[in-house]
């Protein structure tokens, strides 16, 4: 990443541009996939923007899996628990050159449950838009165990297996704008 093209400051995610979705296992034979609507993010860049951070929250009732009544019960006590804990966040710790890509490391946090975790991050650049904006683009990736955050529930098979994956994969495409 260089200075000219992420210039220092604060960066507001621009969620009517971004995803923050997610898949997991169903019934051992397919997936199920699904986003958040509603969450927020902030990044700080400084003058060397290797040492960019950021901080992110999701409202955890904002999950969309395009059936109600699933997103219902992911909702509930079984899963999210999102009347006692309505709110992911995630704040970085660090960020690490791979090749032309890097690695961004933080803590995720759901349901009180604070792990590190390391998302594969793409810089897709930067421009200003047609109303004088500066924009920036990423896309990250990461695979977490909803059972280490508290997410535990077990369905398990007659025909052996479960029926929710234990493995999430999390896939975000974020576009933010620059702060005056």
């Amino acid at each position: 990443m260089a200075a000219q093209e992420l210039k220092p400051g604060t960066w507001k995610i621009d969620v009517a541009h971004s995803v923050v979705g997610f898949s997991v296992r169903h019934m051992m034979v397919s997936k199920v996939r699904g986003r958040f609507e509603s969450f927020d993010a902030t990044l700080t860049v400084p003058e060397d923007p290797t040492q960019s951070s950021v901080e992110a929250t999701i409202e955890a009732s904002s999950i969309n899996t395009d059936n109600t009544d699933r997103d219902n019960h992911i909702r509930s006590n079984d899963f999210f628990e999102a009347d006692n804990h309505p709110e992911f966040s995630f704040r970085s710790t660090g960020l690490e050159a791979r090749g032309e890509d890097f690695v961004l490391k933080g803590d995720l946090t759901i349901k009180k449950n604070t792990h590190p975790v390391e998302l594969a991050l793409e810089f897709n650049g930067s421009t200003v838009d047609p109303y004088g904006l500066d924009r920036a683009g990423f896309a990250a990736s990461t695979t977490i165990s909803r059972k280490k955050f508290g997410v535990d529930i077990e369905m398990p098979m007659e025909s052996g297996g479960v029926v929710v994956g234990d493995k999430i994969s999390i896939e975000i495409d974020a576009e933010f704008t620059r702060q005056a």
